[in-house]
């Protein structure tokens, strides 16, 4: 498949939705200093490169209702190149990117109000560049001062967000496969570095978070990432009871448990992983009793993943195996607790695990898209928060479709606290696949790395 014709597909689809006579305005994302010399590693706005595939800073895209896609682009600049590097330039933009026109960024400010007069509607997305409302104004403003000489300025403003978010909320198949092979580059990197973990374990040398981060990073950028999705969690110990742990200095322990939870950026997509492992590579009894459970709650959200089920289905299921696993292993006191249905209905199960099931992924780790239904919206009730008190208004959860993309990462945190068996003290587990929902269930991208716990011993033998 030639993917500009993904990308001009998907401004086809834009324009139809935006109407004939309407006009919308995309720009890139900035870029950002990091330090006194230093730009960070530049990254295009999600939006923005999920309409043209085009990588570069200071870039515009406009489509208009009728179809015609127009870029502004940094013009082609022999000097600034040997600097900063390749630039594709506004001449060759058309043939490569299937536009119908690309101009300088330099005349962005000539050429938009003229290309906004006549329209009736101009979508932007709100909220997300800084000053972009001000320039739209300054745009709109000049064609207000111009009416008695015959302009046209668009009489609504609309947010684009909403119209892009349910378009980018079903992966396509081209889609779909980046984000298989970004799951399978990021399986390989976890599989190094658990057993990197075990091989210097074995061989008496120190290991430090650090060191499997570096495993991790070497692995992406090998298979030609070009980024992590989000900052690595590599979490020794009690470090792994930290739900948003960075990788630091933290020892890796003989006979501790390592979670990491980390994902490459491919082409774009993401891919978002969490497994936990014992350093040594042989789980202790208690260890192996939590990873257990949670590995059965996972198990029971994924049967729940499938199209016509409701987002919030997997989470539902993936607490009621937790909290009836805490009851039977002690976790929670039953003569305190009462039954499973009492721990569920006052969240009692909250003090070991406090975070939902899952999430949206696709350009962004935690992917743009409603998790409420759109057409069940006003279908509003209350209850009362078993634990703050708050009065929560519950709407009806987005129903799954084939072609939505997931995450399922439900986890156990055990803090040291009065009437906590002491086996399970510090003792952290996640696990964390990436789903495409299907027909019939779902697919699981990130299966190249084991969950089961034998096959886990048996990798970190090897």
């Amino acid at each position: 498949m030639n993917p500009s014709s993904v990308y001009a597909r998907r401004r086809a689809l834009l324009a139809q939705k935006i109407g004939a006579n309407g006009i919308a305005i995309i720009p890139t994302a900035p870029e950002q200093q990091r330090n006194r010399d230093s730009d960070f590693p530049y990254r295009a706005d999600s939006y923005f490169y999920y309409l043209t595939g085009f990588s570069e800073p200071q870039a515009w895209l406009v489509v208009t209702g009728d179809g015609h896609s127009t870029l502004f682009c940094q013009p082609k600049d022999m000097e600034r190149e040997i600097w900063d590097g390749y630039r594709l330039g506004s001449v060759a933009a058309p043939g490569q990117l299937a536009l119908e026109a690309a101009y300088s960024v330099a005349e962005l400010d000539a050429q938009l109000p003229a290309m906004i007069d006549g329209r009736d509607a101009v979508w932007y997305p709100f909220a997300t560049h800084k000053g972009l409302e001000t320039r739209i104004d300054n745009w709109l403003g000049g064609l207000r001062a111009r009416v008695r000489y015959g302009t046209l300025c668009p009489k609504s403003q609309h947010d684009l967000c909403g119209v892009l978010d349910e378009m980018r909320l079903v992966k396509d198949t081209f889609e779909q496969a980046t984000m298989l092979r970004a799951g399978q580059i990021s399986a390989g990197a976890h599989i190094r570095a658990m057993q990197t973990s075990a091989t210097m374990l074995r061989a008496g040398q120190e290991v430090r978070e650090y060191h499997l981060e570096a495993e991790l990073l070497h692995e992406f950028r090998r298979h030609g990432s070009q980024f992590p999705a989000y900052g690595s969690i590599v979490a020794a110990g009690a470090n792994a009871c930290v739900l948003h742990y960075r990788a630091d200095r933290g020892l890796v322990r003989k006979g501790e448990l390592v979670l990491i939870d980390a994902g490459c950026e491919l082409d774009g997509y993401a891919s978002d992983i969490t497994r936990t492992f014992p350093a040594d590579g042989v789980f202790t009894g208690p260890q192996r009793m939590l990873y257990e459970l949670v590995l059965a709650s996972q198990e029971a959200a994924i049967a729940a993943t499938r199209a016509g089920a409701r987002f919030t289905d997997p989470h539902d299921a993936t607490v009621k195996v937790l909290a009836q696993g805490m009851l039977d292993i002690g976790l929670l006191d039953k003569n305190k607790v009462g039954s499973l249905d009492d721990a569920i209905e006052n969240r009692a199960y909250f003090q070991f695990y406090m975070h939902r099931t899952g999430h949206w992924i696709g350009m962004d780790v935690h992917d743009c898209g409603d998790y409420t239904e759109p057409g069940e919206i006003g279908q509003v009730s209350t209850r009362k928060d078993a634990l703050t008190g708050e009065t929560i208004k519950n709407r009806p959860a987005r129903i799954l479709r084939s072609g939505m993309a997931l995450t399922i990462e439900p986890g156990i945190y055990v803090r040291p606290a009065d009437g906590v068996p002491e086996q399970f003290h510090n003792i952290g587990i996640r696990i964390e696949d990436d789903a495409i929902v299907t027909d019939s269930g779902c697919t699981l991208l990130t299966r190249d790395v084991p969950v089961d716990v034998a096959e886990i011993e048996a990798l970190m033998r090897g």
